[in-house]
């Protein structure tokens, strides 16, 4: 039985309320945690395309990427769990893993058990709780859902929205 049903999740991945691309962060990460879950992409077989600046190359090692200039490129990772979901991981401090999903790719109950499975395989891997916020909450002051790792499990961080 899934961890997160979807008729108790749905009301809070609202594509109004939330917006269409939420954020996903893991704090207080290094260098290693990003090396970490670079190695879990390549493991778990996840088709991924790295790029700078739209242009896509070879995914460089996770130093490489977070030590480069202030000036450079943008540069971000689209990693898909399954064919049809995408996350898109952006390089923007050593500090924190963030990453946007896209609430159109992730309505019904198996779809959420693929972003719950990829929640949960980074949590793991990290040894951190993952959280999901509204599009845009850079404050993260309204969690949505997340891998919760003192529990070891996925659990919904608002109420219940009835719908």
């Amino acid at each position: 039985m899934p961890e997160l049903l979807w008729d108790d999740v749905k009301g809070s991945l609202d594509l109004e309320g939330e917006g269409c691309l939420p954020d996903v962060w893991v704090t207080g990460t290094t260098v290693q945690d990003w090396k970490a879950v670079l190695d879990l992409i390549v493991a778990s077989g996840w088709r991924s395309e790295y790029s700078e600046g739209g242009v896509v190359m070879p995914l460089p090692r996770a130093g490489e990427v977070l030590s480069r200039s202030a000036d450079a490129e943008c540069a971000d990772l689209r990693v898909w769990p399954t064919p049809d979901v995408l996350a898109i991981f952006r390089f923007e401090s050593a500090e924190e893993i963030g990453f946007d999903v896209d609430l159109r790719e992730l309505q019904g109950q198996e779809r959420l058990d693929v972003l719950c499975g990829f929640l949960r395989a980074i949590g793991r891997r990290l040894g951190k709780s993952v959280v999901m916020t509204p599009e845009g909450d850079w404050e993260r002051n309204h969690p949505v859902l997340g891998f919760d790792v003192e529990s070891d499990q996925m659990v919904l961080l608002t109420e219940p929205q009835v719908s």
